[in-house]
């Protein structure tokens, strides 16, 4: 509910809601070890847009951190993680750091 009122808000006010996403969180299918984690960051570490990347195979969960002003469309990182071997299930675009997605992981949120 929360995402949707903040897009709801920059739609209102004129700014692109992707613009304000300073992560973006995936759900992926097929990570089962700590060298798939390495593929997938080095991978996401390549494209011009990230600033950082944290990958948690328990939770199969990918964030990535954006530059300022930067993004990555959906479609690249589609194409980016297929083309690794992964699938991705889900986009969500946040304003979480890379720490607090560390530490909701942490706690199990």
């Amino acid at each position: 509910m929360n995402r949707f009122k903040l897009l709801l808000a920059a739609l209102l006010l004129g700014a692109s809601p992707f613009a304000m996403a300073k992560t973006i969180e995936m759900d992926v299918n097929g990570l089962v070890c700590g060298f798939c984690a390495q593929g997938i960051e080095k991978t996401l570490k390549g494209l011009p847009a990230t600033e950082g990347v944290f990958v948690n195979l328990e939770h199969h969960l990918v964030a990535v951190k954006l530059k300022d002003g930067a993004d990555i469309d959906d479609a690249g990182l589609r194409k980016a993680l297929k083309d690794s071997g992964y699938t991705v299930v889900a986009i969500h675009r946040t304003e979480h750091s890379l720490d607090e997605i560390r530490q909701q992981v942490k706690r199990g949120d």
